[in-house]
């Protein structure tokens, strides 16, 4: 038979256990908290490349438009040369 200061014993080992338990998993929230920050930052720039990249996209395509108004133009100004008989 189990004598009472066999059961605290007892007791006190899985207390510890337990305590032993919840470190390790207050640890590895912490880790995981870390984690989640660093995704939340990789995000937050990989949304910043984003927004640039449409950005540059938009101005691409404002340049590509005026290069070929200019070169409409010349185009034009080149055929008026023409007709000059230059």
């Amino acid at each position: 038979m189990t004598t009472e200061l066999e059961r605290i014993k007892i007791l006190e080992g899985k207390i510890s256990q337990v305590i032993e338990y919840v470190t390790k998993l207050s640890g590895e929230n912490d880790k995981l908290k870390q984690q989640v920050k660093e995704l939340k930052a990789g995000i937050k720039d990989y949304e910043d490349q984003v927004k640039k990249t449409a950005r540059i996209e938009e101005d691409l395509k404002r340049y590509e438009s005026e290069r070929d108004a200019v070169k409409s133009k010349i185009e034009s100004l080149i055929g008026q040369i023409d007709k000059l008989g230059l």
